[in-house]
């Protein structure tokens, strides 16, 4: 009964972090922020850029990612473009010839290559740096697409001599390929405008995203370069420079696409990264933040809620496998059920996320009365699909926590963006079904039961009140392994 209010009284206080996040977010969108920016009609205002593409195995989307990248606008003689390529297969050897190919055309770009991937992304960015000629360093991971005025878009912003990063809003160019994209491009629409322009406009930390950004090359060394010990290189580095008193700009209007993964075992690969990375950042951070001087008290209690952020799977995993023992409970001993009030905190907390959410989703897709049952069917499909990942995430989280080290898995890329394209064949994807899946199956029978359970407990005719709770944990559990099992064929 304890971890389980413990854990409900968490979830709840990142509710309320949300809900100011969003009071945080309204409130940006009615000021008129006014930056100063290099003048680019101005040659000499004109800063050298280096772009780097991080890049290993990348077959499917290479050439994709090299066409777009020499289509970029900016001042000959400006701009350089390093490919850091790790890569172990025949995506090397095509990846030369078309890098010699635009070498033709006059564009300045290297193919830079290492003798081991140690530090894995953040290790390849730390070496290509040590040539790069850009003043500011632009990154891009294979999967990403700017447009052709990204760089004018972006790069004027560091006139302020205090902005560190410049990070911009990832789109989606395959979100409605599947029920799967659908709710990852949900999640990250809330990430990148809630969370992102809720901090970034009350000066809290935020995140470089790991692509679809530019660095000052100063900031990097000041921060104290790449470092590859946690998997999440970029909020780490991020973090760093931000106690060192570098500013970050958020740029909500500028999108640049990327490819979602469209199998759910590349989701998964990227979901364990992302939030294993999180916890180690917390390890990491956390008491760095903490005995900052120069962080005042509201940055330091979003900073931790933020680097606690995949912790949060670990709390909705615990009040799930709880909850059916405390159904029992609840109607065994009624001298109790005055306590089980504060299962209304998970209702409150369920009753935020919507709110919260639902700005973010009008601001991107639009509002109105249509749209409004759109997003009410998408919600609660994002969240069922969330608690369906929990085992999976929880794992990751503890791992994280405990210290217990594991290699960058990359995220498999398919070049997918129609309904009309295939996955099947990849060769990147695993064959093999992880034992986490089974465990899966066994929780879709386990709130199976549970639903059951409503049925039959007390003496007054059973007791719906974690019905729906139940539910939808059965069929995001069901979703999660049957979709595992299929994506392995």
């Amino acid at each position: 009964m304890v971890i389980y209010s413990v854990a409900l009284l968490l979830i709840f206080m990142y509710a309320l972090a949300q809900l100011n996040l969003l009071f945080n977010y309204l409130n940006s969108r009615k000021k008129d922020s006014k930056c100063a920016q290099f003048n680019f009609s101005n040659p000499d205002e004109i800063p050298l850029v280096t772009i780097q593409l991080p890049v290993y195995n990348e077959l499917y989307v290479m050439d994709r990612l090299l066409e777009n990248i020499a289509l970029l606008e900016y001042p000959p003689g400006k701009l350089e473009i390093q490919v850091l390529d790790d890569s172990t297969d025949e995506s090397f050897a095509t990846t030369a010839i078309h890098i010699e190919k635009l070498k033709a055309t006059g564009l300045d770009i290297k193919h830079i290559t290492r003798a081991d991937r140690s530090g894995f992304k953040a290790g390849a960015l730390k070496e290509g740096l040590k040539v790069a000629k850009g003043e500011f360093i632009a990154i891009f991971d294979a999967d990403f697409l700017p447009q052709k005025n990204w760089l004018y878009l972006t790069v004027p912003y560091f006139k302020n001599e205090e902005i560190g990063v410049v990070q911009t809003r990832w789109g989606h160019i395959n979100k409605n390929y599947s029920l799967l994209t659908k709710v990852q491009a949900f999640a990250l629409d809330a990430h990148f405008t809630l969370e992102q322009v809720g901090r970034n406009s009350k000066g809290h930390f935020i995140n470089f995203n790991g692509t679809a950004g530019v660095w000052r090359k100063e900031c990097i060394y000041d921060a104290g370069n790449w470092e590859g010990d946690t998997l999440t290189e970029d909020l780490d580095l991020s973090y760093r420079a931000q106690l060192k008193d570098w500013k970050f700009k958020y740029l909500e209007n500028v999108e640049t696409p990327a490819e979602l993964p469209v199998v759910i075992s590349a989701a998964r690969s990227q979901q364990f990264r992302w939030n294993k990375g999180g916890a180690e950042n917390f390890q990491k951070m956390s008491r760095r933040v903490l005995a900052s001087n120069n962080v005042s008290k509201k940055t330091k209690i979003h900073s931790l809620l933020h680097l606690l952020n995949s912790t949060m799977f670990l709390n909705i995993f615990l009040v799930a496998l709880l909850s059916i023992p405390m159904l029992y409970i609840k109607n065994e001993y009624t001298h109790l059920k005055v306590y089980f009030f504060v299962m209304s905190f998970f209702v409150t907390s369920t009753l935020i996320f919507f709110i919260c959410y639902w700005y973010t989703f009008k601001n991107i897709y639009g509002g109105g009365l249509k749209q409004f049952i759109k997003y009410i069917g998408m919600f609660f499909i994002f969240f069922t699909v969330a608690m369906g990942f929990s085992l999976h995430n929880t794992i990751a989280v503890i791992e994280g926590h405990i210290g217990k080290k594991s290699e960058f898995v990359r995220t498999p890329k398919f070049n997918i963006s129609t309904i009309k394209d295939k996955w099947k064949g990849n060769k990147y994807l695993k064959k093999k079904v992880s034992v986490n899946v089974i465990f899966e199956g066994i929780l879709m029978l386990y709130f199976a039961f549970g639903m059951y359970s409503a049925f039959i407990v007390g003496d007054q005719g059973g007791d719906f009140g974690l019905f729906p709770f139940h539910l939808m944990l059965f069929i995001g559990f069901g979703f999660v392994f049957f979709k595992s099992l299929t994506s392995k064929v």
